[in-house]
């Protein structure tokens, strides 16, 4: 150690015994909870259908045989409670607090599953926000999760951040959709995992084209699908295309989600498994 060590290694470049080694941002999960595989799903921008993919990524892997629970990170615009018809009311005692469980048994947590209201707004300011995300991980008995998903509110702000330091995400799924906009929300996403040191695992095309149901045929309402032009740009190996459905926007509706079966996201969800394994 020099004479003259101020005791701050970040501004000294000597390589003393001294030295502190950076310390980890990464949150505790409640003690009794073991989650294997952390997902992120996001979007450089709003309305792509960041929690539809959520929801039906949950569900595939649960179809899987994965114990599965879903992180509704949009505090102030959660809508997973919604689409999976939860009315409960989150419990809990001074142990944490317990995540409510959907019909199929998906876990999940969200702000509306807290409020009195769920019609009543959250008007929180950034950092207040950020922390209820990150007591959602470190505060609710989640127990054994094989794969976690968390539906991350649009853009690159305090909530992402907070969750790509706090969580152990392993990858994140960036939604888009077929307009030119598309270019900028992967770039976004991307310069963010890549500072963030998380890998994107895979680009998924919501609202990529409409089948026809009389005659099949495939129209692309917003023009040319550019997702795999996108994902060879940016070296993204995994990619997947959702089409129009107006059984998507029936099912959610209904809260059943659980029930809709087709599967047209089962690609990505044996792609993560292969990736990520059990």
């Amino acid at each position: 150690m020099s004479e003259n060590c101020n005791h701050d290694c970040s501004s000294c470049a000597s390589n003393c015994e001294s030295r502190t080694e950076p310390q980890s941002l990464l949150a505790k999960p409640h003690e009794g909870t073991h989650v294997k595989h952390v997902i992120a799903v996001v979007s450089g921008k709003g309305g792509v259908g960041k929690s539809l993919v959520t929801s039906l990524m949950a569900v595939q892997m649960h179809r899987r045989g994965f114990k599965t629970a879903i992180l509704d990170a949009d505090i102030t615009g959660p809508s997973i409670p919604k689409v999976f018809g939860i009315t409960d009311r989150a419990t809990g005692s001074e142990a944490g607090i317990n995540p409510v469980v959907t019909k199929g048994g998906i876990e999940v947590m969200s702000m509306n599953v807290l409020l009195e209201d769920s019609a009543s707004p959250v008007v929180w300011r950034g950092p207040v926000i950020s922390g209820a995300v990150k007591q959602f991980w470190t505060d609710v008995l989640w127990g054994d999760i094989d794969y976690m998903f968390v539906d991350m509110p649009p853009g690159t702000g305090d909530v992402p951040l907070t969750v790509f330091q706090s969580l152990p995400v392993d990858g994140i799924l960036v939604v888009t959709s077929p307009q030119e906009l598309v270019s900028l929300i992967v770039e976004k996403a991307l310069k963010m995992s890549e500072l963030m040191h998380i890998p994107v695992l895979g680009l998924i095309e919501n609202m990529s084209y409409f089948e026809c149901p009389n005659c099949h045929e495939k129209v692309e309402i917003y023009g040319p699908s550019r997702v795999d032009e996108s994902a060879q740009k940016y070296g993204i190996s995994h990619t997947a295309k959702l089409p129009i459905d107006p059984a998507f926007a029936a099912h959610c509706d209904k809260g059943d989600i659980e029930s809709y079966k087709a599967d047209y996201l089962s690609d990505t969800a044996a792609f993560l498994e292969g990736v990520l394994g059990k």
